[in-house]
């Protein structure tokens, strides 16, 4: 398992999203499922940057592991900001228009429909979302 602990802060995500890719392309992940997730990581990334510490500084922590059977990749978000769990938000109703929609929530509605798992837990005060997408 890699591992690479950033302050969790907007202007990291290139940082992670090139430590989530080197690992990907290790793999020989394809190009399409790359670029998925990195979208997904994009939406996590600054999700945690821009909320878990309240405006206050912060560090996340992202672990990659790639397991072979079957090939999948398991990427980690862990950060020690206040509890939250974006995977018990009930979706977005899709079938109403833009402007009848409440705001938020589409984003990880997308991540977790780009995905093949999530699973989230806050464990010792921290929050520890994994997804995990098959190559």
């Amino acid at each position: 398992m890699k591992r690479l602990k950033v302050k969790a802060d907007r202007n990291n995500l290139l940082k992670v999203q090139a430590f989530i890719d080197e690992q990907l392309e290790a793999a020989d992940c394809p190009m399409a499922t790359q670029i998925a997730i990195d979208v997904a990581v994009e939406e996590l990334f600054i999700n945690i940057a821009s909320y878990a510490y309240s405006g206050k500084t912060g560090t996340a922590t992202v672990q990659v592991k790639i397991h072979k059977e079957p090939l999948s990749a398991e990427i980690t978000f862990i950060d020690s900001g206040k509890q939250y769990d974006p995977l018990a938000k009930a979706d977005p109703d899709i079938t109403l228009a833009a402007k009848d929609r409440k705001k938020g929530g589409l984003g990880i509605f997308m991540v977790k429909n780009s995905m093949d798992d999530m699973k989230y837990e806050y464990k010792d005060g921290q929050n520890v979302l994994t997804m995990i997408k098959n190559l």
